[in-house]
């Protein structure tokens, strides 16, 4: 495959960059919130299972 000119190559990245569609401010906050919320949900249940998994090593090394 040919490498393309420069000039050539400016001229297929805007034509490419026309085409993105671009999210709503809408959008782009319900996704964020959505996002927060996740990470808060995953970061408490991983805190729960490392804090389990933990009880039970240091229960396991007190009874050795």
């Amino acid at each position: 495959m040919a490498k393309p000119t420069p000039g050539e190559f400016i001229r297929q990245v805007r034509a490419e960059g026309s085409k993105v569609v671009w999210p709503s401010r809408e959008e782009t906050v319900r996704t964020s919130i959505f996002v927060g919320i996740m990470m808060l949900i995953l970061s408490l249940f991983f805190l729960g299972i490392d804090s389990a998994f933990g009880a039970v090593v240091r229960w396991l090394l007190t009874i050795a």
